[in-house]
């Protein structure tokens, strides 16, 4: 077995490592000296000389050398990282995979002390107040070391070594899937990893006291993940309670909601009670309004199935159903206790399923993140069609990430979407045609949610190159990568009088006018002059019947 110590500088790695290893005559290894021997120069001399980016891509070559992990017992090998290098999400599944990893934490004031006292020099401290450093680097990288078992880090290395030996054989008696990420938000404790699912959510029941699982789902998502979750939780004592919606859109109308609510009565469900959400985002977003509204509010906990769910329905505490006038018309803000992402189930997905979700990472790219923007451009088909090296090597791991935490951030900065030209807004890029796509389509099977988003993307950035707001090569580069990604390069099967009509009833409307999001060279502007002769003319190329839609996009089949 393979352990693996993180934390921050000072917190002991080494001196814990060397001790551990010893103990059980195993390799210890630093990844600190690996990447100076490697190189041939000191670690504040490639900071110095090439600085910290160049440092993390010869870490990232070291974590590669250590080869696949050997989780059989005893422990063979003592792994100690530097401070960042699990900042990196390829890093953290290729250390946190099948081995098992220690959090060795400690109060900012005592690693200071330590550092203090350290002939080591430490790049990302010298010259700065150590303590106020320290705790920087502590709230940044927080999220990434909670995925791992925590120590206290202040007590004596020998107590610190028999609570690892402790960890590693109940890890051996009991292996566990691996945890990449675990943060407290706004949108819930989000957690995520791969085959973690039946923990996690007893974990959040028991932090809810809850005695009692009220599983609400679709017949295709317990199907393929609800019936196994729900045994995994009544073999760990837990009451189960099933309560079944309609699949995809069909969930999401009032009636549906009221026939769900009063099964909840029949259950006698009390406020304390969380509903545990497994499905996509259609089943989500239903589910979310059926928390807000039973009893005025009660917990629930997402367990999103489906890529769409994980990247974005899923966090952000929108709930809602659709009317015949419009998507999304009649909701709630409810922030979910937690939400449970395990990229586990993304593998028997339908292709197309994870293809079209994928039009929702395109847009989180094209709002500014670029090393989103590179992933999907080097492994964005190969996750799109499941392939087995797309799940191993951690793309696809790194992709919900990145997605989901950008995400994250823009929901911290603006919860209920109160900023007129910014903050929440923003993740409405190329949902405002996208949107009167779906209700034009019906809702249905010829058209999926990305694929709409992946077509009024492209709207959005043809309006946005026309008003000068998006360059040409931003327009140019993203359009490409919805082309290799096989989205939005067919005529859309919807009327434009319908298209339009739809659009005049967006959410976003403020005084009279349409805020449309428009990418620019790196970022987004809001805009709420955008003529509707303009929208009208972008959006009929996009269509079958529109003038030049045979150059237009969008995959509807």
């Amino acid at each position: 077995m393979d352990v693996v110590l993180v934390g921050l500088p000072g917190s002991g790695k080494t001196a814990v490592g060397r001790r551990l290893a010893h103990r059980h005559g195993a390799e210890f290894i630093d990844l600190d000296e690996s990447v100076e021997k490697a190189d041939g120069r000191r670690i504040p001399q490639i900071f110095e000389d090439d600085g910290e980016a160049a440092f993390r891509a010869l870490e990232r070559a070291a974590v590669d050398r250590l080869g696949g992990p050997d989780p059989e017992p005893p422990v063979r090998r003592v792994i100690a990282t530097g401070g960042g290098a699990v900042i990196d999400p390829r890093n953290r599944w290729s250390l946190y995979r099948r081995r098992l990893p220690i959090w060795l934490d400690g109060r900012p004031e005592v690693l200071a002390q330590r550092l203090r006292r350290s002939p080591n020099v430490r790049p990302l401290v010298q010259g700065r107040d150590p303590i106020g450093t320290i705790r920087e680097l502590g709230r940044d990288r927080a999220r990434f070391y909670a995925a791992a078992e925590r120590l206290n880090s202040a007590s004596e290395v020998a107590a610190l070594v028999e609570r690892v030996d402790e960890l590693a054989a109940a890890r051996a008696a009991a292996p566990d899937g691996t945890v990449t990420l675990r943060a407290d938000t706004v949108s819930g404790h989000l957690v995520l990893g791969e085959g973690i699912a039946a923990v996690e959510v007893a974990a959040a029941l028991r932090r809810a006291e809850a005695s009692r699982a009220i599983v609400v789902s679709e017949p295709g998502a317990w199907a393929a993940a609800g019936e196994a979750l729900a045994s995994a939780l009544a073999a760990g004592g837990f009451v189960v309670e099933r309560v079944l919606l309609p699949q995809g859109e069909d969930a999401k109308r009032m009636a549906v909601v009221e026939a769900a609510a009063r099964e909840l009565a029949r259950l006698r469900a009390e406020r304390r009670e969380p509903l545990v959400a497994v499905g996509g985002g259609a089943l989500g977003d239903a589910a979310g309004f059926l928390a807000a509204t039973w009893l005025r509010g009660v917990p629930v906990i997402h367990v999103p199935t489906t890529l769409v769910g994980q990247i974005d329905s899923s966090i952000g505490g929108k709930t809602a159903v659709d009317l015949p006038e419009g998507k999304n018309l009649v909701g709630a803000f409810h922030q979910p206790a937690a939400v449970v992402v395990d990229v586990a189930f993304l593998r028997t997905l339908p292709e197309r399923q994870r293809r079209a979700a994928l039009g929702e990472a395109v847009k989180m790219a094209a709002l500014g993140d670029e090393r989103l923007f590179e992933l999907l451009e080097r492994d964005g088909d190969a996750i799109a069609r499941g392939d087995e090296i797309a799940f191993a090597s951690g793309s696809v791991v790194e992709l919900v990430e990145r997605a989901a935490w950008a995400k994250v951030e823009v929901v911290a900065a603006d919860e209920k979407e109160q900023g007129a030209s910014g903050g929440r807004i923003a993740l409405n890029l190329g949902h405002s045609l996208g949107h009167a796509f779906e209700a034009s389509a019906g809702y249905g099977d010829a058209l999926l949610h990305g694929e709409a988003v992946a077509a009024g993307l492209r709207a959005a950035c043809r309006i946005g190159e026309e008003l000068g707001v998006t360059p040409p090569e931003r327009r140019a580069r993203i359009e490409a990568l919805l082309d290799a990604l096989g989205l939005a390069t067919s005529p859309l099967p919807c009327p434009l009088a319908a298209v339009m009509a739809a659009l005049a009833t967006d959410k976003k409307h403020a005084g009279g006018g349409l805020r449309w999001v428009l990418p620019t060279a790196d970022g987004y502007e809001v805009r709420s002059d955008v003529p509707v002769e303009l929208v009208e003319r972008v959006a009929a190329g996009l269509l079958a019947s529109g003038a030049g839609a045979g150059a237009a996009s969008g995959r509807a089949s």
